[in-house]
């Protein structure tokens, strides 16, 4: 049995989705969750806005030993999806310990940018 590596509950504060791309790539981000566990967790994600309510119950499974790879405008809980032009922050909340990573490919100019970060765990007491 392989033990879980990470912490239960992340945040990533700043999410943006540009309405508009440049070239061939189109602009996105992703949130990359890693279960390093023999069992498979379920990733709640929660996703908050500055003025509306937030978007509950977005559920992802992430196989034991396995990553995924969850483009953010994939995301919905069967009604509602993030809004593009909108800015937005990630609450990740799994039934087991994962690590998660999010990453922006920004293609609004002619110049791509690539940004990824770890999000920020929370130490569960």
């Amino acid at each position: 049995m392989h033990s879980s590596a990470g912490s239960t509950v992340w945040y990533i504060p700043d999410g943006y989705i540009p309405e508009d791309s440049s070239g061939k790539l189109a602009s996105h981000e992703s949130v990359c969750v890693l279960n390093s566990g023999s069992m498979d967790a379920m990733a709640e994600f929660t996703i908050f806005f500055e003025d509306r309510d937030p978007i509950d119950g977005i559920y992802v499974t992430v196989p034991g030993r396995r990553t995924r790879h969850i483009r953010t405008s994939s995301l919905t809980n069967g009604t509602e999806t993030i809004p593009v032009g909108i800015p937005y922050a990630i609450q990740v909340t799994s039934s087991l310990p994962v690590i998660v990573q999010y990453s922006r490919l920004d293609s609004t100019q002619a110049e791509n940018a690539l940004m990824s970060t770890m999000a920020f765990p929370i130490n569960q007491t």
